[in-house]
């Protein structure tokens, strides 16, 4: 009879697996908060630092640009020069733009720690996720490792709305910042003892020209995304600016010796679809909250800390869905579990078109989200282990940097998507919910069409 050790059990995770685990998920679960922990607090904010009302919105999209549009950037600079490397250097830079931001006096300050935070998430992110993928072998193990990510990651974004609440009504909107910085340390501690450094032994030059396309078309299209909705004029000339950017990119790729995302990847069409899918996950989800925003605050009347606890129940189905997704893509394979994500996340949100102005329809919402949670999370999972899959480790910061590029642009394009069609269809507040309900519905259900061989059933 043979005894099989911890460590030759290829299902089960080691003690250092394990505490590798625990220290990457708590940073990318630190970064998902960042997301969405200033949103609640943007008023008070404005009235502290003397913010114009107008320009509230510049808290969140100076994040977003900077988060957005050098992902890529730093997810290959992290394969080039040091995956850890990378990782201790944006932890070092999230924590001191946290406390610089908690800090601030002035609208101009506050502006540039945000960016300076979505700079840090631009290396922290990609860096992290290579980490995790290459300290786990392709297979049920890394797929488990990628569902509690994404589970946590969904469940940041959900928390961070409430503890932003928390901490903005109980101590001040200045924790929404500092509460960064202890988490930070406590990682810059751990992390070097617990992690390993990566990269390949034959560093490549660095392709400036497809850096320089990637980066600058990444912000005009981020740019343009978010002020089409207010500025239709500026937007439409950004999004213009940033498809002929990436369309030189695609072109400086095609030429490069060493390009900073070689065509070939970016033909695979387990990479191309599972960032698609991608895409459309988490565009549909981070806008559905923004949509039930609207409905709770405007409709039903609830303040805005009801509103964020309401959406702890999306979170419950968030973490529910990002524990069960292995055994999901164990049991159907990968391509089959991204599309039961996608249905019942579609069936789920689709339900919310019956929504109506009494406060008992809450039991609807909370029902339709745990369960579109659940089933989104499947869907992003399932994106994850597709898009970095059938990849060498030398390219796992490429691959990481592109699925998190897309989940990025996700979260930042939904939402003015969503605010422009709740606007178009407004006759009431709850008409404009309903047409975006239904709309958002029908976008995840396009995620389940697709050529059946983009992205095979294989079993995890």
């Amino acid at each position: 009879m043979t005894i099989l050790t911890e460590r030759a059990r290829p299902d089960r995770m080691t003690t250092r697996q394990r505490l590798v685990l625990v220290l990457l998920l708590g940073s990318q679960f630190m970064l998902a908060v960042d997301f969405s922990i200033l949103n609640v607090a943007l008023p008070v904010i404005g009235t502290g630092l003397g913010f114009a009302l107008a320009d509230l919105q510049w808290v969140a999209t100076a994040f977003a640009l900077a988060a957005a549009g050098f992902t890529l950037l730093f997810g290959r600079i992290a394969d080039l020069f040091g995956r850890r490397r990378m990782f201790l250097l944006g932890m070092t830079l999230l924590g001191l733009s946290s406390l610089a931001g908690g800090l601030a006096t002035s609208p101009g300050v506050l502006l540039v720690a945000r960016v300076a935070q979505g700079l840090a998430t631009a290396i922290v992110t990609p860096a992290g996720l290579s980490l995790l993928t290459t300290s786990f072998a392709e297979g049920p193990l890394r797929a488990r490792a990628l569902g509690l990510n994404g589970a946590l990651m969904s469940a940041g974004f959900t928390s961070g709305a409430i503890l932003g609440g928390l901490l903005t009504e109980l101590l001040s909107w200045r924790w929404a910042f500092l509460v960064n910085v202890p988490v930070a340390l406590a990682v810059l501690v751990a992390a070097p003892a617990l992690l390993q450094e990566s990269r390949p032994p034959d560093r490549p030059k660095m392709d400036v020209p497809g850096a320089v396309t990637v980066t600058a078309g990444l912000l005009a299209l981020v740019f343009g995304l978010t002020r089409v909705g207010e500025h239709p004029p500026q937007g439409v000339v950004a999004l213009g600016l940033g498809a002929v950017l990436l369309v030189a990119f695609w072109f400086a790729e095609r030429r490069s010796a060493a390009p900073l995302v070689p065509v070939a990847i970016m033909a695979r069409a387990n990479v191309k679809w599972g960032n698609l899918a991608g895409l459309i996950a988490f565009a549909t989800e981070t806008s559905l909250v923004f949509v039930l925003t609207l409905y709770l605050q405007e409709v039903l009347r609830y303040s805005a800390l009801a509103t964020g606890l309401t959406f702890g129940v999306l979170g419950l189905g968030t973490v529910l869905g990002g524990v069960v997704a292995p055994r999901v893509l164990g049991a159907l394979g990968t391509g089959r579990a991204l599309s039961a994500g996608f249905a019942v996340q579609a069936a789920a949100t689709a339900s919310l078109a019956l929504l109506g102005a009494g406060t008992g329809w809450i039991w609807l919402l909370l029902v339709a989200t745990f369960v579109g949670g659940v089933g989104n999370m499947v869907a992003i999972v399932a994106f994850m282990v597709t898009a970095t899959s059938g990849l060498p480790d030398s390219e796992q910061g490429l691959a990481t940097g592109l699925a998190t590029m897309t989940q990025q642009i996700g979260i930042t394009m939904g939402i003015p998507i969503m605010s422009a069609v709740v606007t178009a269809a407004m006759g009431t507040v709850l008409q404009g919910v309903i047409v975006a309900v239904l709309v958002n519905a029908a976008l995840a259900f396009a995620g389940l069409l697709r050529p059946r061989s983009a992205i095979p059933n294989q079993r995890r």
